[in-house]
């Protein structure tokens, strides 16, 4: 499945929403979610 780079906000979440990857921990090696983003973290 391919997240979304950015949350829509909708409620209910999307099924490919970043927040809801992050809190079920199925987010990609060296990704994170910052101000409802999927970012890359850096030096890795």
């Amino acid at each position: 499945m391919k997240l979304k780079k950015k949350c829509c906000v909708s409620k209910p979440r999307c099924k490919r929403c970043p927040i809801r990857a992050l809190a079920a921990g199925k987010l990609p090696e060296g990704y994170t979610v910052k101000k409802r983003r999927l970012v890359k973290i850096s030096g890795q």
